[in-house]
């Protein structure tokens, strides 16, 4: 193979994938991304429409000049606007899905799948909503998973319910979706409501990462002033649906014991926490006793 004296192709020449993703890792690193590397083979696998093991692979194959372009426009971006991969190539992996996401619902999280694996223990022929559903990623992985269930997802947002039944169709999961403001207008009984709900508080806005604030949608983030107002809103709701029996919440760090102080008040007589990964109290569960 032909290289100049700096390593890189000669000139004239296409470049190769190892000779992509070099430059690439570094302009990522020298902006402050995290994982630098993994973006960068992320990006060019999106671009080549490769699985990312083929990177290895087929590491000496040259790239066409428009793929070569597409590529460099995906690096600058995430290095200059800290625009999320997931938003630039348009995917994200939950659990055993690949979900379409945009800027107009937040990009499923690890932690998120604890909401999944918490409800994958219900009786059979369940009914279940997913309040806030974005993407649709807890209600489709958790049909997904366990297809006797009755699963629906709701969102006040059109453009996220837009995605959600794009996801559904894609996929051939039979969800069902609902425009609603948490269970405002929502009618029928669900016998267990699922929800990650914003829990940002308003005071960490400044401390979150830019590629949370200054890209995920607002409405999906912010809780108030301690994160927790859309949690009371729902619970408060909740408070006479007595049908539901279980109600399964994703938190944020420190704020589990204060969510389930307010299941408590709310009728939820019996409540539990379940950790993630990191050991942080993730997920509360509360259950009305009989």
């Amino acid at each position: 193979m032909s290289v100049s004296a700096a390593g890189g192709p000669e000139v004239g020449e296409r470049p190769s994938v190892r000779q992509l993703l070099a430059p690439a890792a570094a302009r990522l690193a020298a902006a402050g991304i995290d994982t630098p590397q993994l973006d960068a083979e992320l990006l060019l696998a999106h671009v080549l429409g490769w699985p990312r093991a083929r990177l290895l692979s087929d590491s000496d194959t040259r790239a066409d000049d428009a793929r070569v372009a597409a590529f460099q426009s995906a690096v600058e971006r995430r290095a200059s606007a800290r625009e999320p991969v997931a938003y630039i190539t348009g995917r994200r992996h939950f659990r055993r899905l690949e979900l379409e996401v945009n800027p107009s619902v937040l990009i499923p999280r690890p932690e998120t799948e604890l909401l999944v694996a918490v409800a994958l223990g219900l009786p059979s022929a369940t009914r279940v909503l997913d309040v806030g559903t974005g993407c649709g990623a807890v209600a489709l992985a958790l049909k997904d998973e366990r297809p006797d269930l009755h699963v629906s997802g709701s969102d006040v947002s059109q453009e996220a319910l837009q995605v959600a039944r794009a996801n559904s169709r894609r996929l051939g999961l039979d969800v069902s979706w609902l425009h609603a403001d948490l269970l405002e207008g929502v009618a029928g009984a669900f016998e267990v409501v699922l929800s990650n709900p914003p829990y940002v508080a308003d005071s960490e806005r400044t401390a979150l990462a830019p590629e949370i604030s200054g890209h995920e949608p607002e409405l999906a983030l912010y809780g108030g002033p301690d994160g927790l107002s859309v949690i009371r809103r729902l619970l408060g709701q909740l408070q006479s649906r007595t049908r539901t029996r279980v109600v399964v919440l994703e938190v944020g760090a420190g704020q589990a014991q204060r969510v389930g102080a307010l299941m408590r008040a709310c009728g939820f007589g019996s409540v539990r926490s379940e950790r993630d990964l990191a050991g942080i109290e993730r997920v509360v569960v509360g259950e009305r006793r009989a």
